[in-house]
């Protein structure tokens, strides 16, 4: 689980079926916790999926066992973290041939998370990414209305 202070106004954490059926619940929690409306309510979902697929597909988890799936929600962020059961090797960034059916989770977490990492540890891989607001640089001109005919 998270340790993080940052994150402490609502955490779920569900144990699922490491089956690819269960990678929809995965989904679901996510989008539940944060609600429809949450401004990375899209990219979470996405990244879960893809997390929790690799869990399935790529490590123990998938041969019978079970992976966790933790979501941390506050005003400063949004954290997920699959732990599933290991593998003999870590997860790889790389990057998938154009006609490849798969390959692309964790460049899909590269490209969108504003943070992400691995931590292996006791038999165990947990992948978390994080999605944090970004202030929005905007020239001062077009906060005090500058050029737009305003004195």
């Amino acid at each position: 689980m998270n340790d993080s202070p940052e994150y402490d106004s609502t955490e779920w954490a569900l144990r699922l079926e490491g089956s690819p059926d269960q990678v929809v619940q995965a989904r679901r929690l996510v989008s539940a916790t944060l609600g429809r409306d949450h401004p990375f309510h899209d990219d979470c979902v996405l990244l879960t999926s893809e997390v929790t697929t690799n869990a399935v597909l790529h490590s123990r988890s998938g041969d019978g066992g079970a992976f966790v799936l933790a979501v941390s929600c506050s005003p400063w962020g949004v954290r997920v973290s699959v732990r599933d059961e290991g593998s003999a090797r870590p997860p790889l960034l790389g990057r998938a041939a154009a006609e490849s059916t798969g390959g692309r989770g964790l460049p899909l977490l590269e490209a969108l998370a504003h943070r992400w990492g691995v931590v292996r540890e006791a038999g165990t891989s947990e992948v978390w990414f994080e999605l944090v607001p970004q202030p929005v640089a905007v020239p001062v001109g077009r906060l005090t209305g500058a050029g737009a005919g305003v004195r």
